[in-house]
């Protein structure tokens, strides 16, 4: 019965979690990612180009400037792969890990896809709205599960977000029941 009664204190504990930190509309993300997002982005393209940076603007010379908003910082990304790992039962040290690794890895690949994009900018190529676009509507979703999904592999994770969680807190026992009783009524 302790046993239980751990397992659906963790879940409780977890899910509680999530709900704190997506109550308040992701600023918490917003607060950790956006200077982890500009300053980096800052220093690539000060490498190439006379920048200044002015609060979320990357200002440089003889250019518009780039102005780095919170969709750029991608915080509804961030607490995706939260979801995503609060959402499976499995030890501390390895659900720490596996954020870090999901979190880094996005903001590598962000700044980075941020960088491109003010290059493409900057050169005042046509292509860059079409790339943008398709960053936005297609990258985002497919950076997301590739981490994910890397993150599963590299982590050995067996279970499955949400659903085992219902499994383990004996919601399992209570579907075969229900589909038993159905199918018993049916062979009436």
């Amino acid at each position: 019965m302790k046993k239980q009664v751990r397992k659906f204190l963790d879940i409780a504990v977890r899910y509680l979690i999530l709900i704190l930190i997506g109550i308040p509309n992701l600023w918490l993300f917003y607060l950790i990612f956006t200077p982890l997002t500009i300053y980096p982005v800052f220093f690539l393209l000060g490498l190439f180009f006379n920048a200044t940076l002015t609060n979320n603007f990357i200002i440089l010379e003889n250019f518009l400037p780039i102005e780095i908003v919170g969709a750029c910082v991608a915080g509804s990304a961030y607490y995706l792969l939260l979801i995503l790992n609060l959402a499976i039962p499995m030890n501390i040290n390895k659900r720490l890990k596996m954020l870090l690794f999901s979190f880094l890895s996005l903001l590598i690949i962000n700044i980075l896809r941020i960088f491109l994009l003010s290059l493409l900018f900057i050169s005042g190529t046509s292509l860059f709205d079409i790339t943008h676009e398709l960053f936005w509507y297609v990258g985002s979703i497919v950076f997301v599960i590739g981490i994910w999904f890397t993150g599963i592999k590299i982590f050995k994770i067996k279970e499955i977000p949400f659903y085992s969680d219902l499994k383990n807190a004996g919601f399992s026992k209570h579907l075969k029941k229900t589909k038993k009783s159905k199918s018993s009524k049916k062979n009436k």
